[in-house]
Formats: structure tokens, sequence, C-alpha cells
């Protein structure tokens, strides 16, 4: 109890540890917040025009697809133009037609906006008698938050690798590893040691940011905990390695990157083309995915795959629990 005691203070003192817990949280509600705004203002057309140059009828005709703006002389209304944080169409009269101007800055559809509007205006009463249908506006952030709240978990998830790997590499720079390696503890008890405080921590980020990104009950929150638990235990036993294979603190910032990157590029790719066959099977090798696949199955409903992922998952945690035992009892006998 004294040796968990002291890990968990280790941990505490630690800035990269605990920002490592706290940024899957603010992530997380960060998406959740920008799920909330209404972001359909970005594509709205604005215009900008000259105080009186336009008549009434033009400008009523102009609102209808997008706000309009009237400025008093024609620098304010270039610099309008040209200010880049802005997709301003600048419209003046041209006889019986319209005139636009464009800073050439602008995204595509305001540019092809602007070149099609002389002709749209026109043609007014040809298009005011065509018939219109209003369509629902799709939600521009859904189908992206169907993709980063699941990596986000994953994340979380896997923090309790970024714990214990840290840990043990302070450790070997503050000479506490050569103690450790004197004292009385057989390799299960130094895992045991290791593993509880990472495997807490990254059970507990991914509870907190699931509860913020999903709303379950019943069977899909249990499965969901199983899932975030396995994915803890297997994070914290990966970390392991990664402190036992590091030589110093750049070395382990390196490992964990590469292992970070790699839980999170293969479950990615695989959603993303639609992996299958011997090579979904090969994927399944980075605990990540089982990990990604089941929360992804919980989203749809679908209690059956997040099932058979949770099982990968326990396969992953007996295999590599028994390989850190086997090669901590070889170093040891080494060592002795």
């Amino acid at each position: 109890m004294k040796g968990l005691q002291y890990q968990l203070k280790s941990v505490l003192r630690d800035k990269f540890c605990l920002m490592t817990f706290l940024l899957p949280i603010l992530v997380a509600v960060a998406l959740n917040f920008m799920g909330s705004i209404d972001m359909s203002s970005l594509g709205e057309l604005h215009f900008g025009v000259l105080e009186n140059d336009l008549s009434p009828q033009t400008i009523t005709w102009l609102e209808r697809y997008g706000p309009v703006t009237a400025y008093e002389t024609p620098e304010e209304l270039t610099a309008a133009i040209r200010e880049p944080s802005t997709n301003v169409i600048g419209v003046q009269t041209d006889g019986d037609s319209l005139q636009t101007a464009i800073a050439g800055d602008e995204l595509d559809i305001f540019q092809q906006a602007a070149a099609t509007l002389p002709v749209l205006y026109e043609r007014r009463e040809t298009a005011a008698q065509v018939e219109v249908q209003t369509l629902d506006r799709p939600d521009l952030l859904e189908s992206v938050q169907g993709i980063f709240i699941p990596a986000v978990l994953i994340v979380a998830m896997f923090m309790g690798c970024t714990f214990n790997a840290m840990n043990i590499i302070s450790e070997k720079e503050d000479g506490v590893a050569f103690v450790n390696e004197i004292l009385p503890m057989t390799p299960s008890q130094y895992i045991l040691q290791k593993v509880v405080v990472g495997f807490l921590f990254g059970s507990l980020s991914s509870i907190v940011t699931a509860c913020i990104c999903f709303r379950m009950s019943g069977l899909h929150l249990e499965t969901m905990l199983l899932l975030i638990v396995l994915s803890a235990f297997v994070a914290s036993l990966i970390g392991l390695f990664i402190g036992k294979l590091s030589e110093g603190l750049m070395t382990g910032v390196v490992y964990i990157k590469i292992v970070m990157l790699l839980f999170l590029a293969v479950p990615l790719v695989c959603t993303l083309i639609g992996v299958s066959g011997p090579l979904a099977v090969i994927c399944n090798l980075v605990p990540s995915q089982p990990a990604f696949d089941g929360i992804m199955a919980l989203s749809a409903g679908n209690m059956g795959t997040a099932i058979k992922d949770i099982g990968i998952l326990a396969i992953h945690c007996v295999a590599w629990f028994a390989l850190y035992v086997l090669i901590s009892t070889r170093c040891k006998k080494h060592a002795t």
C-alpha cells in the first residue's frame, strides 16, 4: 500500500501526466460545445453595397441570398471586400445589370457565386417562376464527431501508457529503479504496483470522457465500462514496456508518441477505408483497434460486435501481462 501511495504522489507531481489526464476531457467538452454551435452562417453569402447605389428592389432581391451591408464610401466597401477574415462580395450597378467585386482569396463557392450573380440578376424574373424545394440543413459536425469522439475516448483509454512510462523513466533518472531491483518483490508485485496507478488514472479519464460524449444506460453502459477497463489495463502494461526500454526522458517521449500515433492511426485508417478479411485480423493486433471498433459498434447499437471486441481486448490483457512477467523474470535471473 505504501508503494502505491508513493506512485500516486509521484504522478501528482508530474505535470506531463496531469496534462495527459485532463487533455481528453477538455477535448470532449470542446467537441460537445462545438456541436451546439450553429455554423450554418459560415456558408452564407455576404454582400457589400454603396449607399444609394442600388434600388430598394435590388437590395431586397440580394437579401434573399444573404445579408446586405451598405457602406458610405467606395474606400470602405473596398476595405470590407479585401478583409481576409470575411467573404464579402461587392455589388454595384452596371446599367441594367450588376457588377460584382471580390478580393480573390475567397473560397471557390463564393467566387462562383460572385461570377454567377450578374447573370442570375438578369434572369431573375425567369428564376422567380422556378419551384424551389428547401431541404433540412445537414449538421456539419455530425459526421466528424462520429469519428472524433471515439478517437478522443481512445486517447483517454490509453493514457495509462503515458502514466506508467513516465513514472518508470523518472525513477530511472532519480536512481529509484536501482533500489527497486534489490527489493524483495516478485515480478507480479512490481507489475501490480506500477499498473494500478496508470490503470486508475486512465480509467477515470476515460469514464469522465465517456460520460461527456455519450448518453448510455443499462447493458450499453456496462459494455462501455468493460471496454474502458480492459483498454486501460492493456495501456498500462504497454507503458511498462516503454518505461523498461527507454534509457532517458527524450527516448521515452519519442516512444510514447510513436505508440500513440499507432494507436490512433490504425483504427482511423481501418474505419475510413473499411478494412476487412485477413488485414482486419492483423489490425486487431494493435489493442486500440478492437477498442475503437467496440465504441463505434456501441454508438450504432451493435452489441454483438462490441462483445467480440471485448473478447479481443481480454486476450490482449492476458498476452501482454504474461509477456511482461516472462521478460521481467528472465531479466531478474540474469541480474542475480
